[in-house]
């Protein structure tokens, strides 16, 4: 009987949700169809410089899922079914304060970490935990509420839970067990047909829709699931051209003529969809809820904790510019004006100036004409043309971009009472939540990094200094 390796399983189960959000939300599949046209088109006219961040059969392939949680033991049983497929949480994203809405979460992002996983399959699942404890969002008797009715709730199954933890404890899962495994996982995140309580759910949708559509049903569901594209702003016109409504702007980086760096988001509207509701007196109905969406994603290059600052440096002048400009301007043209003031127009500068994450390969020419020393900064080796600046893609996400789509996607602000101080969450709080460590993205990407600069100086013969 054949088994599986974790790689497959995920690349299996990222397919099978695919399939089952594509039935469940028959735009989603416009968007692929439209995303993987783009792909394939822009391929044709830029040929292999289009995959330099990542092969197209990688590409056309990748997804990123989103869903919702409400409370700390929820978050550690859905750690321990995407352990079963090779996911382990990555980064701390807090969205309560990073937009005008009311986005009560915290959350973690569950992927690959492994260079060769990634490339097999980076299936990730940017994942939101409900900040119940907040009192900014949920006064004292909200939350016992909550917590009454997240606690008497099952997300996911003790055999679904045994099965994954019996996936990691062994290299590879035989079929039927697999077939098992993906089963039962993708049935979790299926859109549940259980009567929603109509009362419940509108006393948190005024605290805020994200909350609503957390702790107001009885279930997790796939809220958004992403595929990646090569570029983005062809494909928001192709989609407004097809007559699906899109958000009013693409989030994160604006397009200028330099490097791609980070991750540029955007998505069509939320969708009505019938839900049955159960009201007071007993009775139940059809109507219609507005959560979940369809979102694209474009990805750039990782940037290192200094160009992460001058990143927030930028968005910070392009916000005042913005702010003090003419009604005419727009975001995106602002942004792009001060990308091309800041921002290194190649990544060779970018990789000099140590704001960008590259592994590094060998110009033989370029080090044969040259005298190089037996200490010698990795800088120089760039500038000499010698260490040739590979691109490491950002497999992360964006705090700001995240809450900026949330919010696209909300009819209403919701409430917050900033009288209140916010309970405090951190990477190591969310750590102690799963059970587990949550991987700092910088860390791995210098490790990968680091590894790649070790093994030219091994080629080399030589010491590089940093």
């Amino acid at each position: 009987m054949r088994s599986l390796k974790t790689w497959e399983l995920r690349a299996e189960f990222a397919k099978r949700l695919s399939t089952m959000y594509g039935n469940e939300v028959p735009a989603y599949n416009d968007l692929v169809e439209v995303s993987t046209s783009v792909n394939e088109d822009y391929v044709a006219k830029n040929g292999a410089e289009a995959e330099r961040l990542g092969s197209i059969a990688r590409v056309t392939a990748e997804r990123h899922g989103a869903i919702r949680v409400g409370s700390a033991e929820e978050m550690s049983q859905v750690a321990r079914v995407f352990a079963a497929f090779g996911m382990f949480p990555v980064g701390f994203y807090d969205l309560r304060d990073a937009s005008s809405s009311s986005v009560p979460v915290v959350a973690t992002a569950f992927r690959p970490i492994d260079e060769q996983e990634l490339a097999k399959n980076p299936f990730r699942v940017f994942t939101s935990m409900l900040a119940a404890e907040d009192p900014r969002f949920f006064d004292a008797e909200l939350q016992a509420e909550l917590a009454a009715f997240i606690g008497a709730r099952e997300l996911f199954c003790p055999e679904l839970l045994e099965l994954a933890d019996y996936a990691v404890s062994v290299d590879e899962l035989p079929q039927e067990r697999a077939d098992r495994l993906l089963e039962l996982a993708t049935a979790s995140l299926e859109l549940s047909s259980d009567p929603v309580d109509y009362q419940w759910y509108k006393k948190l949708e005024a605290i805020s829709a994200v909350a609503a559509d957390i702790g107001g049903v009885s279930s997790t569901h796939i809220n958004h699931l992403t595929p990646r594209v090569l570029d983005i702003d062809d494909l928001y016109e192709r989609m407004q051209s097809r007559g699906i409504s899109m958000i009013d702007e693409i989030q994160g980086p604006p397009r200028w003529d330099g490097p791609d760096v980070l991750l540029r988001q955007t998505s069509f509207r939320a969708l009505g969809e019938n839900r049955v509701f159960r009201y007071a007196d007993g009775t139940t109905n059809e109507g219609q809820l507005r959560v979940r969406f369809g979102e694209v994603e474009a990805r750039g290059i990782a940037l290192t904790p200094a160009g992460r600052d001058l990143y927030d440096r930028m968005v910070a002048e392009a916000e005042r510019r913005l702010a003090n400009s003419a009604n005419s301007a727009t975001r995106a043209g602002v942004a792009a004006e001060v990308w091309a003031e800041e921002l290194p127009q190649t990544e060779q500068e970018l990789a000099a100036r140590g704001l960008a994450f590259f592994t590094f390969g060998l110009d033989e020419t370029a080090h044969a004409s040259a005298s190089v020393p037996e200490t010698i900064s990795l800088r120089e080796l760039i500038t000499a043309g010698i260490a040739v600046p590979q691109p490491i893609v950002y497999e992360d996400f964006l705090p700001r971009s995240a809450a900026g789509i949330f919010q696209s996607n909300l009819t209403e602000e919701g409430s917050k009472d900033e009288s209140q101080t916010g309970t405090s969450y951190d990477i190591n709080r969310m750590s102690s939540i799963i059970g587990a460590e949550v991987h700092d993205p910088n860390t791995l990407y210098q490790k990968q990094q680091d590894h790649s600069v070790a093994a030219l100086a091994e080629l080399l013969k030589i010491s590089i200094t940093h």
